[in-house]
């Protein structure tokens, strides 16, 4: 067993003083050490932004893909090499602007991949402009009046979208948040975690103070995630209280097995010697 402290590698975090992903990070490593996954056997992708930095921290395989690109490539790992636990990190940014459409497919696709959000509802990286899950009235640099579109509701996506697991985390709740993760990992298909990680240098409005008078956990009140309908109630319920906890789970093959070609053994480790594909390049000449 890797413990979290040995997770850890010798890069220097660089996140501001306070930032939301440290709870993500100490909740990863946690996560990891507690399910004794070896180093080895884990990838990681990340995308562009504040939060890829993560992939730097931990000491495991890891990816950085360009910008909202992380769950082609976590795919193809998946497919590659279906031993191996693939877990995505990207921002509300990177994974719900750019990258929208592939979390709708990967969803549909129950690839066995686990989907970490970063979500602070703005572009940290590149200093505060407005992001897909920014605030209806959000005043920022490229929203100076407000914004006035409503912002994207990752939780009902995923549900539209035949996820099998959708949860919400809270970065200032890490021991609830490491357990999120486990439950991500340990599910057979596409989870999506989406994490509520304020950014103290420039949202003002969703801070640590904000979320803690708000979050309650849906366990406590006993939420049936079975139910795809009451996960929809609770994927709307913003304002004076914010659920977290697990909105919906439920079981349905995984993409990878249905495919012949890897039932056995894993793309990565079959043998190549003997293919022959001249005929195959032959005729595109």
């Amino acid at each position: 067993m890797v413990s979290a402290e040995e997770l850890k590698t010798y890069a220097k975090v660089t996140w501001c003083p306070g930032c939301g992903n440290f709870g993500i990070y100490a909740s990863l490593r946690r996560a990891l050490s507690e399910l004794e996954l070896a180093p080895g056997m884990v990838a990681l992708v990340s995308g562009i932004g504040c939060h890829a930095k993560i992939v730097d921290y931990v000491n495991t395989n890891s990816f950085y893909v360009i910008h909202g690109r992380v769950l082609p490539v976590a795919t193809a790992i998946k497919l590659a090499n279906h031993k191996l636990t693939v877990i995505g990190h990207a921002g509300d940014g990177d994974g719900y602007g750019i990258g929208i459409g592939h979390l709708s497919h990967t969803c549909r696709r129950n690839i066995n991949i686990t989907y970490i959000v970063h979500n602070n509802m703005v572009y940290g990286l590149t200093t505060g402009q407005t992001a897909p899950t920014s605030q209806q009235g959000y005043v920022s640099k490229t929203s100076p009046y407000g914004e006035l579109a409503l912002p994207i509701n990752p939780i009902a996506h995923a549900l539209a979208s035949d996820a099998t697991m959708v949860a919400r985390g809270f970065a200032g709740d890490p021991k609830h948040l490491t357990e999120l993760i486990k439950e991500c990992i340990r599910h057979k298909g596409f989870a999506l975690l989406d994490v509520l990680q304020p950014c103290v240098t420039f949202n003002r409005i969703n801070t640590y103070d904000f979320y803690r008078k708000r979050v309650y956990k849906l366990e406590e009140e006993k939420h049936d995630y079975t139910d795809r309908m009451k996960a929809y109630d609770k994927a709307y319920e913003w304002g004076d209280k914010i659920p977290i906890g697990t909105f919906y789970k439920v079981e349905r093959p995984a993409y990878h097995e249905g495919l012949p070609q890897i039932a056995k053994t894993p793309l990565s480790r079959q043998k190549i010697e003997d293919v022959d594909i001249s005929d195959l390049m032959n005729s595109f000449t």
